[in-house]
């Protein structure tokens, strides 16, 4: 009898080890010469965790995830002296949706902002990452999810701030999202607060699947950060897929400086995907960005940060082949 109680028990519960590898070579032109380099998390982050679940009853469940990112070029940590750097919270889910609380990707961040491309948001063909700025982790942070309610979803957190760093909250976050078959509506907002940190962003668009295509127009503007960000723009993109493994996308983003200086960019993008198997898949990207004035942005990836202009004002021009592997 002890031995089927167990059983069941452990049935009800659950702890799986995850990651994934994301390497590529990359060579890119910053207005100088052109310079090749090995990059990791480029698309999507080069990562190990652990995430679990147990049941509480009542389609109630305890659930935890602790995540922590890697190079796979040089293996090194990602953020030196922090284990784990992604994601370390402990939440509950339920009917209702679920509370989590600890260290989290930002709401606004991965998932959310990688529906609102062709690009997924990575890589240097992806316009919206490279000319936006979000706050893309969020420490002692209490998030609600919202259950799927006829196709609309909402995300709200709350970041309180570490011992002796001021009064008040360190930052809110607030994400919609509506579908309806082909069709994709999403908004998000961002306020931070704390110094070089201080954000305020907001980040939006529509998609719409037709057939083998599925067309984005997105729209974002921030305000904050060191140097400080003051840009809005616009970014519209489209994939097509031509077999279910193979996928090729086009783009273009533009970025306008809303300080007066005339500092604005805009870039042209492609990209293609192909799965070789459910875990492995194979990209390759290639981005033209024109900064004007004495614009500074560059090709960059989710973790990869990229080559700083020669001078303000430069283009930067860049290939990209990589690959994933999950686990």
């Amino acid at each position: 009898m002890c031995g089927i109680c167990t059983s069941a028990v452990h049935a009800q519960s659950s702890v799986t080890l995850y990651g994934v590898i994301d390497t590529s070579i990359e060579v890119t032109n910053p207005g100088s010469s052109w310079t090749p380099r090995m990059d990791s998390g480029a698309y999507r982050g080069s990562r190990f965790g652990v995430r679990g679940s147990e049941a509480l009853g009542s389609g109630t469940r305890l659930l935890f995830a602790l995540e922590s990112g890697f190079s796979s070029a040089d293996g090194t940590m990602s953020t030196a002296g922090t284990l784990f750097n992604r994601q370390a919270w402990i939440g509950v889910g339920a009917p209702w949706g679920e509370v989590r609380a600890g260290r989290q990707y930002s709401p606004i961040y991965i998932p959310f902002k990688g529906q609102l491309d062709a690009f997924g948001a990575g890589t240097i063909a992806s316009g919206l990452n490279n000319l936006s700025k979000i706050t893309p982790y969020t420490n002692n942070g209490i998030t609600y999810l919202s259950p799927d309610l006829h196709g609309f979803t909402m995300t709200v957190m709350i970041a309180l701030r570490d011992s002796g760093s001021g009064n008040g909250l360190s930052g809110d976050y607030e994400t919609f999202a509506w579908r309806h078959g082909p069709l994709r509506v999403s908004y998000a907002h961002q306020q931070t607060h704390g110094g070089a940190t201080t954000l305020r962003a907001n980040l939006g668009g529509v998609s719409y699947r037709l057939g083998h295509a599925t067309a984005f127009l997105s729209f974002f503007n921030g305000d904050g950060g060191s140097p400080r960000y003051h840009d809005d723009g616009l970014s519209a993109s489209m994939r097509y897929a031509f077999s279910p493994r193979l996928r090729a996308s086009v783009g273009y983003a533009y970025a306008r400086d809303r300080s007066g200086g005339g500092n604005d960019a805009d870039q042209f993008s492609l990209a293609c995907e192909y799965d070789v198997s459910p875990k492995l898949m194979l990209y390759a990207s290639g981005a033209m960005l024109r900064n004007r004035g004495d614009a500074t942005f560059t090709l960059r990836g989710v973790n990869v940060t990229g080559l700083p202009p020669a001078y303000p004002g430069a283009p930067v021009r860049g290939v990209q082949v990589g690959m994933i592997d999950r686990f």
